[in-house]
């Protein structure tokens, strides 16, 4: 496993380097059905019970995850303001390039000769979620 500077790290780049890895993601989509003790955690996985802790510290030090020590069972929660934040992130990124897809097929349409040219430049530069949405309407 590899060891991150966390100490000019951003809680964003924590959060995605946490999910870089499958087994944590494994554990994240677990952890948002609801809280789980390590051992529900470890259960499904191929790997001993110091290895899933050690990947739960990195979820931890992320602020992605949470967990509680009642007696002998320590219980593990998400924390869903990382995961949102995560989120907010990308769909930045995706909307600035739906805006770059639709200047593209603008600009494709106004340069095309032939009207089916420019029908067929505006549908091909639209991004996926744009043409899923202008079907449905």
């Amino acid at each position: 496993m590899l060891n991150y500077q966390t100490s000019t790290a951003t809680p964003l780049d924590l959060a995605f380097q946490a999910l870089a890895d499958p087994t944590r993601r494994t554990m994240v989509e677990r952890l948002s059905l609801g809280p789980a003790s390590v051992s529900e955690l470890a259960q499904p996985l191929d790997m001993t019970l110091s290895a899933v802790v050690q990947h739960l510290a990195v979820l931890e030090a992320s602020g992605l995850v949470r967990s509680q020590k009642v007696g002998r069972v320590r219980t593990c929660r998400i924390e869903p303001q990382v995961l949102s934040a995560a989120e907010r992130w990308l769909s930045e990124r995706r909307a600035s390039w739906e805006r770059r897809f639709d200047r593209l097929g603008a600009f494709l349409a106004e340069t095309a000769e032939d009207p089916e040219d420019r029908a067929a430049a505006v549908t091909a530069s639209a991004p996926q979620a744009t043409k899923r949405r202008r079907k449905k309407k």
